[in-house]
């Protein structure tokens, strides 16, 4: 018995490979041109985009201190309904979390700036 199955085996055809089986055409449909990429790149425009940090760079310190403290409180109302499972728009808390972190770069900045003049 031991015999025969080894036998069957080495009968068996080895199954065809996937690029052997795409080679093949099928009868009356002729296979589509691969699209070619054009070698030189796309050229890309010099105008700077406004950054979201230029928002933030245009309002006082005040108005800066103001949002910090809106963000931080919106932050801790995000966490909590993180922890309770309510939390729906799970990615509004890493647009908070940035955000507040570029408010504090600028508020430093303009530190920075009061201290050099």
């Amino acid at each position: 018995m031991a015999e025969k199955k080894k036998t069957a085996k080495a009968e068996k055809a080895p199954p065809k490979k996937k690029a052997q089986a795409a080679s093949k055409k099928v009868e009356g449909v002729e296979a589509a041109p691969k699209a070619t990429r054009s070698k030189a790149a796309p050229k890309v425009s010099k105008a700077r985009v406004a950054s979201a940090a230029d928002e933030f760079r245009s309002k006082s310190t005040d108005e800066l201190g103001d949002e910090l403290t809106r963000l931080k409180k919106e932050q801790f109302n995000l966490r909590f309904q993180r922890a309770n499972g309510q939390l729906e728009k799970t990615n509004r808390i890493r647009i908070v979390r940035r955000d507040i972190a570029r408010i504090q770069t600028v508020m430093n900045e303009q530190r920075r700036r009061a201290a050099q003049a």
